[in-house]
């Protein structure tokens, strides 16, 4: 039985171990952190993840936990719309909803779907030879070396295993933008999910089930910045508090020390493969994206999925060739995760933008966009929602 390794316990880390468990892989995964999770973040699955995760069996277990309903769309900072739609006519469109979750609960449902024994927590694993068609790849952890027939790097956006396959200078930049996540109770009267843009600051919100609210923000910063005192609660309120109702109260309900602070860095160019020998890239650590359009877990979802067809195909056959599936990973991916991360940078750009006119302009444009017709706002999601998962080779 072929044997993967798995670097990661995020979303793609998880994903690709239950999926290449799924057909029949043994598998490990090593998670340095003691938890899988931190409290407070919320994370979008769009129709093409809900298709992916239809092959581990843990698509329907999302879409239960659809909460958006209504309208929703991109305001101004005082609460006027620039552009909405209707969030039935985005479903109908693309056959799944956009469903809004904790990221912690589709993460328990990913565990759920691993076998006993095959999650290592607080177990730091490094690449030590990603090996070849004639040699498996090893990884070192603290019981020692480990040869495995796959290692699977997921390993997040400063990724070691990246720098050991493409040494050199690291390829992500800071874009001067940093990120905030919190989560907290719902108004009694319910939300209208929305993105508001300012001069150059973005609030979210979105409804989740159980009475609960996802927010999200970002802002200019210098990289590594922090709130004064630690308190980034009080810096959302600094930055929001003067926006359209509910944003004021929304953030006075954050209890403070559950709100993330991350900086919000991209891939200007892309890798120029996402495999060497018999290891994969994954997600972050092959593609890092800014979070404006909502893909990044979503993209690494795929990356499992698609992973695992690829080298199951090749177990299959009388004389495995895992490099040479692995090309076939990076062949159906890279392209695809390219088109994604270049997409979300410029949208990343057009809400940084602060000059008065340029933000005019921008808010004119998408204005504009909206009036053509309630379904305008959501063809833009055409090339991503689109995609369909690979066949199971069986």
């Amino acid at each position: 039985m072929a044997h993967a390794i798995v670097i990661g316990g995020g979303i793609g880390g998880l994903t690709a171990a239950a999926a290449l468990h799924a057909h029949g892989w043994t598998v490990d995964l090593h998670e340095r952190a003691a938890t899988l999770e931190p409290v407070g973040s919320g994370l979008a699955i769009g129709p093409n993840a809900l298709r992916a995760l239809d092959t581990i069996g843990a698509g329907d277990p999302v879409r239960a936990l659809a909460a958006l309903h209504g309208e929703g769309g991109v305001r101004r900072a005082d609460g006027r719309w620039l552009s909405r739609t209707s969030i039935q006519t985005a479903a109908d469109r693309y056959g799944d909803p956009l469903v809004v979750t904790l990221r912690a609960a589709l993460v328990d449902l990913l565990a759920d779907r691993l076998p006993d024994g095959a999650l290592h927590l607080d177990s730091t694993a490094a690449l030590a030879s990603p090996g070849d068609a004639a040699a498996p790849a090893t990884v070192t952890t603290a019981g020692g070396e480990q040869a495995a027939d796959l290692v699977v790097a997921a390993d997040g956006i400063h990724s070691p295993a990246r720098t050991a396959l493409f040494p050199g200078p690291s390829p992500i930049r800071y874009t001067g933008l940093t990120a905030w996540r919190a989560v907290t109770r719902a108004p009694a009267g319910g939300l209208t999910p929305a993105e508001a843009w300012g001069r150059g600051l973005v609030f979210g919100i979105n409804p989740l089930a159980g009475g609960r609210a996802y927010l999200y923000a970002t802002a200019p910063a210098p990289e590594g910045a922090r709130a004064p005192g630690g308190d980034e609660r009080a810096e959302l309120i600094r930055l929001f508090g003067g926006w359209y109702d509910p944003v004021p109260a929304l953030l006075e309900s954050v209890e403070p020390d559950v709100v993330l602070r991350n900086d919000v860095y991209h891939m200007p160019r892309p890798l120029p493969a996402f495999h060497r020998g018999r290891v994969a890239l994954l997600g972050d650590a092959a593609h890092p994206m800014t979070p404006n359009l909502g893909q990044g877990a979503c993209q690494a979802i795929e990356d499992a999925v698609v992973l695992a067809h690829h080298a199951t195909a090749a177990t299959r056959t009388g004389a495995p060739d895992l490099p040479g599936a692995l090309a076939g990973y990076t062949a159906a991916r890279r392209r695809r995760t390219t088109q994604v991360m270049r997409r979300s940078h410029h949208l990343a750009r057009l809400t940084a933008l602060t000059g008065a006119v340029p933000v005019a302009a921008r808010d004119t444009a998408v204005r504009l966009a909206g009036l053509l017709g309630p379904t305008a706002l959501v063809r833009q999601g055409d090339m991503i929602f689109r995609w369909r998962p690979p066949t199971d080779p069986a």
